[in-house]
């Protein structure tokens, strides 16, 4: 029996590798493993090589693996493209109408399974795509399964299609699953170790996470235009609107709809958009625009690799820089990046309170492999989600009846000034997007322009008593402290009892909120013997953004740029050379 096993499909778009993936993902959630499952797929219309892994364990899992285990290969193709994956020992399952696959092509400790994936559905007359699901018949025999392991899931998927789908459905898993026992019952290498996890697990991915924690944070209008990474939201709000009674629009571009929520935030609704890089550099000047009307936004920017359209369905994270600087002219802003799909949730509906707190955009930086990797949460983490009133912070009390209501008062401490929501009596204020007096009437005499920047600017110190502190695991007297910001973090937290294993003494600082850069960072860096700062970009950004906060300049970045995730092997490998 074996702790840990990564499966992969693969194919060409339209073979089912996505359904194939999910319920075999759903199988191994509901019987007590740990899962991850990751998808690759090219940027086109139609067509193309599509790939599915799935990393099972019996406990709880941060990341995937590199090495695949046991591979479906669905076409020739998928085994040339991934045969540098596959472990020593992988199971390789073909159809030999395809090719007829020979060990010395792809290993020689590799077990080759053919298995007549065509012959067999057409056997109980099936569409051809149902290979997909002969193959998880097949699997269950190598996983050291019976078959009630996935036609529990079966029935469920297929449950609104009726009984007869599902027993046709069920019947082509038996002729995978018989096919397997009785030609390879002795390939038992990969057979899983009972699961071990016994709280109840929601599947997701971290856009879903993203939409349960505006839910949470009382958001009550979204306007998104489809873009990858972030398209996941979009069925979410839309499947959600009525049971939480929320507004979603899709826009006809990115500048209606970030206008569009502009509006409902001045009307009062808790708002936000989604997008990828090349739409929010269309939203840029309105986001500037919530800078001097001083109006909340929450805005999910989900990073992939550009410049300009780039790699559009692989990941990077090479839009902090642009989060931050956003804008033309001076206004603070609030950067928040997710690790994982817990705090997907947790920083979504925290930033609903910080961009209604200080009137202000918050930025929550995603990315294409936390938005479209399945992960499990905790359902305990969102028992308590419910529709959430509208909690926009008015004070009645300021609208006292006077002349003119100072919207933009300068009279304040914090920065956050007296707000007003239309239709409120004695809140009367004029909002656009020129400099203004503290009524909101336009000006463009010398004074007032100081008098409303410096108001403005005060906010970041009041913001930055808020901010949320870097977390910080591991070795108290590490020789390597790893440094990084969003989806590294699970890549890390896997790797780093390995490398304790191995004798290194490691220890990980992980930022969830980007900038501003909380006080006492400097502090906490300058403690630590070497600093390692690990990111899915070219520039290393996070370590310049530290270093023009802080003045510490982490002279080791480990950048990664090629459109594919840092894996665990990976970050083991350099460790174990580090310092050498």
């Amino acid at each position: 029996m074996i702790q840990d096993c990564t499966w992969a499909i693969g194919g060409e778009a339209g073979f089912g590798i996505n359904a194939a993936g999910a319920m075999l993902t759903k199988a191994c959630s509901r019987n007590g493993y740990g899962i991850i499952t990751s998808n690759e797929y090219p940027s086109l219309i139609r067509g193309g090589h599509n790939f599915v892994s799935l990393r099972i364990a019996s406990k709880e899992i941060f990341a995937p693996k590199a090495s695949v285990d046991i591979l479906v290969a669905l076409n020739k193709e998928t085994v040339e493209f991934h045969k540098k994956q596959l472990a020593s020992d992988a199971i390789v399952m073909f159809d030999p109408k395809d090719y007829e696959w020979k060990k010395e092509e792809v290993g020689t400790g590799v077990t080759l399974v053919a298995i007549p994936l065509t012959e067999l559905v057409k056997k109980r007359d099936g569409d051809a795509v149902m290979r997909n699901t002969i193959a998880l018949g097949a699997t269950m025999v190598f996983l050291g399964k019976e078959l009630s392991f996935l036609t529990a899931v079966i029935k469920d998927m297929f449950a609104k299609k009726g009984e007869a789908v599902i027993n046709e459905n069920i019947k082509i898993a038996e002729e995978g699953y018989n096919y397997a026992k009785s030609n390879f019952a002795s390939v038992t290498s990969h057979a899983l170790a009972v699961g071990e996890i016994t709280d109840p697990k929601l599947l997701m991915n971290v856009s879903e996470a993203v939409g349960l924690g505006a839910i949470a944070g009382g958001m009550k209008f979204a306007a998104i235009y489809p873009m990858t990474p972030i398209n996941a939201l979009i069925p979410f709000f839309n499947d959600n609107a009525k049971k939480f009674n929320i507004v979603y629009k899709q826009p006809e571009d990115e500048i209606a709809g970030v206008n569009m929520a502009v509006g409902a935030s001045l009307a009062g609704a808790r708002s936000m958009v989604a997008t990828s890089g090349g739409g929010f550099a269309l939203m840029v000047e309105a986001v500037s625009m919530t800078g001097i009307m001083e109006v909340p936004l929450v805005i999910d920017l989900g990073m992939r690799p550009g410049p300009a359209t780039g790699m559009p369905t692989w990941t990077e994270q090479g839009e902090l820089h642009m989060a931050i600087h956003a804008g033309h002219g001076d206004f603070p802003k609030i950067v928040l990046a997710p690790g994982d799909v817990e705090e997907g949730y947790t920083l979504t509906k925290k930033a609903f309170d910080l961009a209604d707190e200080f009137q202000t955009s918050v930025i929550i930086l995603t990315d294409k492999y936390l938005n479209e990797t399945q992960w499990q949460l905790s359902a305990s983490v969102v028992k308590d989600i419910k529709e959430v009133a509208v909690t926009t912070t008015v004070n009645a009390s300021d609208l006292n009846d006077t002349p003119v209501f100072k919207r933009y008062s300068v009279d304040t401490k914090t920065g956050v000034s007296p707000r007003s929501l239309p239709g409120m009596k004695n809140g009367e204020y004029i909002a656009n997007s020129y400099e203004h007096e503290e009524d909101g009437y336009t000006t463009e005499e010398a004074g007032v322009r100081v008098a409303q920047v410096d108001k403005r600017a005060k906010k970041l110190q009041t913001i930055l008593q808020a901010a949320l502190q870097p977390i910080v695991s591991g070795d108290d007297n590490a020789d390597i402290t790893f440094v990084t910001f969003g989806s590294i973090k699970g890549v890390i937290r896997e790797a780093m009892p390995i490398l304790s294993k191995a004798g290194k003494k490691v220890k990980h600082i992980h930022f969830a909120w980007v900038y501003p850069v909380p006080v006492g960072v400097g502090e906490l860096l300058s403690k630590e013997k070497q600093l390692v700062c690990v990111e899915q970009n070219a520039t290393g950004q996070l370590a310049s953004v530290i270093k023009e906060a802080t003045g510490i300049s982490i002279k080791e970045v480990w950048t990664k740029y090629d459109g594919r995730q840092w894996t665990v092997e990976e970050i083991v490998m350099k460790a174990k050379g580090a310092g050498k």
